[in-house]
């Protein structure tokens, strides 16, 4: 058994890694240590001593390291912060912890938003470099709320004049036709994430205002047929949900000067049984089309209630044991 160091600049920087009561050390420690062999990581002042086998040992220095170079650039260290960072660990590039420093949008209640994880920020990157993305991903990686906030910067600096923010409402288990109201009523609840989405990057006042105006449209993918839309942000949501001809009747919407992103999780399609999902079949037919690029996110990216990422696998190895 070997000790060794690692020293941050002070000890407020070891304070935000180590956690309230030394939390993140314990969730570092059960993660990485095995039975008979144990792993035990001490705050020390401006410190953090790593003590156990070698392999384990080496593997909690790269996980300290990450979290040291996220908190040294303002980054908040959370549970989900060192859950990304123990994915990480035996991964050769240091630089990913870099990426995850960079500020992509200021929400208007000045939260700056970062990536979260290397697939979040390659899922940003194509965004930017992409005129069509598919972001396809289990649920909680941020494939929407980032989306919306592309397009929101996107807008705010006049590289679009409006944002088509739009849903397939798709019955998961209910009926429409239970529900009180209008056709437009019925479906505002399957738009509800996009407009939280919009609340969180615009403001609520404003993200109202430009709905008004018709700056933004958030409105069910059938209310896009027959329309050209030029000069647009274009984000479909949910996409598992559309069928192979509802997905060619979106994609061929997207005007001149425009850029579309189509998120979705081919694992919670709530299509009839042996409906092909539209975003599968685009998934096929448009791999090696020029112009747009395939994103995948995993349940290493998820960004919510740790939690989330168990429960996701624990889905995913029932699904693979019944196969």
């Amino acid at each position: 058994m070997t000790e060794r160091m690692i020293e941050f600049e002070d000890n407020g920087l070891a304070a935000m890694v180590c956690g309230q009561q030394d939390r993140y050390l314990r969730q570092i420690e059960a993660k990485l240590q095995k039975p008979g062999t144990p792993l035990q990581l001490l705050a020390r002042g401006d410190r953090i001593s790593v003590s156990g086998p070698a392999d384990q040992q080496e593997q909690a220095l790269r996980v300290l390291s990450h979290l040291r170079q996220l908190a040294a650039s303002g980054v908040e260290i959370t549970p989900l912060s060192v859950n990304y960072a123990l994915s990480l660990r035996d991964a050769e590039d240091p630089a990913v912890a870099q990426l995850l420093t960079q500020t992509v949008f200021t929400t208007a209640k000045g939260r700056a938003v970062k990536p979260k994880s290397f697939g979040q920020w390659q899922y940003l990157n194509a965004i930017d470099r992409f005129d069509l993305v598919f972001g396809i991903g289990p649920a909680g990686t941020g494939k929407t709320f980032l989306a919306v906030l592309k397009a929101v910067a996107a807008l705010k600096q006049r590289r679009v004049d409006r944002l088509v923010l739009v849903r397939p409402a798709v019955e998961a288990g209910e009926k429409l036709g239970f529900l009180p109201g209008d056709m437009q009523e019925k479906v505002n609840p399957y738009l509800r994430p996009v407009y939280d989405a919009l609340d969180e990057a615009m403001g609520v006042e404003p993200a109202r205002k430009a709905l008004e105006r018709g700056i933004i449209e958030v409105a069910p993918l059938a209310y896009m047929r027959g329309r050209t839309l030029d000069n647009a942000f274009i984000i479909l949501d949910e996409a598992q949900n559309t069928t192979p001809q509802q997905m060619k009747m979106f994609l061929t919407r997207i005007g001149m000067g425009s850029r579309a992103v189509v998120t979705g999780d081919a694992t919670q399609i709530d299509l009839p049984e042996r409906q092909l999902s539209g975003l599968v079949d685009a998934e096929r037919r448009l791999r090696h089309v020029e112009g747009l690029q395939f994103c995948y996110l995993t349940q290493v990216d998820v960004v919510r209630h740790p939690l989330v990422q168990r429960i996701i696998n624990a889905y995913e190895e029932k699904q693979t044991a019944d196969s």
